[in-house]
């Protein structure tokens, strides 16, 4: 889907690269050695509850966004944008594009998680229309560091 001067496309793994080069210029900290390595994330391409979208200027990769579903309730669980690209519309027409996937297998609700310390995250899901929710506590049980 073209929009806006960019393209909104579906992750391969042939975008690995780009897609750590991406985390990377964003300031995203991520897992090479455990949840984000190639092998998970091919893996993660070929389940049913992905949706891993990137969107694309002059054919480089310009944003990312890994949805996903647990059936009942979709995650917005990474998305990053090029810093040379923000205020261009990427972030919002690829949490739209996430979005609109998961009413098409009829979720409702949309979710995102969001570290304390990302103010320019907080802001822009605040800004399209998520709500926050101070009042809930995470927790997580991981295999070891990497995961």
């Amino acid at each position: 889907m073209e929009t806006g001067g960019f393209l909104i496309r579906e992750l391969s793994i042939g975008d690995y690269d780009a897609l750590v080069a991406l985390w990377d210029e964003s300031g995203l900290p991520y897992k090479p050695a455990g949840r984000d390595a190639r092998g998970h994330i091919a893996r993660e391409l070929e389940g049913p509850s992905s949706i891993f979208l990137v969107a694309e200027v002059d054919g480089k990769l310009a944003g990312a966004v890994l949805g996903t579903h647990d059936g009942r309730k979709g995650w917005i669980n990474r998305l990053s944008v090029a810093p040379k690209q923000r205020r261009k519309g990427i972030g919002r027409a690829l949490v739209r594009a996430v979005e609109e996937r998961l009413a098409g297998i009829g979720i409702e609700i949309v979710t995102c998680l969001v570290e304390t310390w990302n103010e320019t995250s907080l802001a822009f899901f605040e800004a399209i229309g998520y709500v926050r929710h101070d009042d809930i506590v995470y927790f997580s049980k991981r295999k070891g560091p990497d995961v």
